[in-house]
């Protein structure tokens, strides 16, 4: 197959819920030299899935995206059951992204009565922030992941920078584990105020989603606080505390600023040094991060 981008927008993706019929598709593509990228999500599309769909394109002649919710990965008293799921809305939008497959298997397929298997990925900086707020969700993102990477057989596989610490993890799983698939971390999509997409924005009411702003205000706050030569990192965790947790709707989980190659604590800052934020706004849970010194929230 020559070289070149996934097929053009508007063609009907095949939906395909069975795993063992997926790798057939799959096989059948490499056998035909194509370059297989996929793109994971829980369904809900939204502009943010569609910017990896097209990192995707650019660099693959195939591309597949997975709805799939996986309940491994939400813990007692989180919103599995209420998590938006909108199927036929996603294969529209999927369809006009130009997707050539989208892989939408049944709770069942992924996990029958004799699945016995849950991976996990020891490495210290998943301990921390998400991993500490979430116990046992990495657990379940790893187990997961590596089943789909294991129906998909893509080449490279596309994640969003706002799951920084999800994407390190699939970083370490598909090295350790030799699955050969590229890791891809693309850039965070904003909303115009600056709000990261996420598909539980929609949870918000009108004034959680003001507040919900407060998040990406730390970042570009904590950006003008490195280039004014700040270096100590007690600063950034304060002034998080000095502007985001004033707000009377929001509670604050974390906000730190860490070596983002292992999450690990630092005192001084650096170019690159990577912001981390969790809050409940609402009582929704959001996330949001950016490395300082990025132009990213100019």
């Amino acid at each position: 197959m020559p070289e070149g981008p996934a097929a053009a927008a508007g063609a009907q993706p095949v939906v395909v819920g069975d795993p063992a019929q997926l790798r057939a598709i799959t096989h059948t593509w490499r056998c035909q030299g194509a370059r297989i990228g996929l793109v994971p999500t829980m369904g809900a599309i939204h502009e943010g899935h569609l910017s990896l769909v097209a990192a995707a394109r650019g660099q693959c002649q195939k591309v597949i995206v997975s709805t799939f919710v996986n309940p491994l990965q939400f813990g007692p008293g989180e919103d599995f059951t209420r998590y938006p799921r909108r199927p036929d809305q996603d294969r529209e939008l999927l369809r006009r992204a130009g997707v050539d497959a989208i892989y939408a298997p049944s709770q069942d397929s992924l996990y029958p009565p004799s699945f016995a298997t849950k991976v996990t990925v020891d490495m210290e900086g998943l301990s921390r922030f998400e991993g500490a707020a979430r116990p046992g969700h990495f657990q379940g993102v790893a187990t997961v992941v590596a089943k789909l990477f294991g129906a998909v057989g893509p080449c490279l596989a596309f994640f969003g920078e706002k799951d920084a610490q999800q994407v390190a993890l699939v970083r370490r799983l598909a090295a350790d584990l030799d699955q050969g698939v590229e890791v891809h971390e693309c850039p965070t999509v904003r909303e115009a105020d600056g709000l990261a997409m996420s598909s539980r924005n929609e949870y918000l009411g009108e004034e959680a989603r003001r507040s919900a702003v407060g998040l990406s205000g730390w970042l570009r706050l904590a950006q003008q606080l490195f280039r004014g030569g700040e270096r100590r990192a007690t600063a950034y965790r304060k002034l998080a505390e000095a502007t985001v947790a004033r707000d009377p709707g929001v509670t604050l989980e974390y906000a730190d600023v860490v070596d983002p190659s292992d999450f690990s604590a630092i005192d001084t800052v650096d170019q690159g040094s990577r912001l981390l934020i969790a809050a409940r706004v609402g009582g929704v849970r959001l996330i949001d991060t950016a490395l300082l010194g990025s132009a990213s929230l100019d």
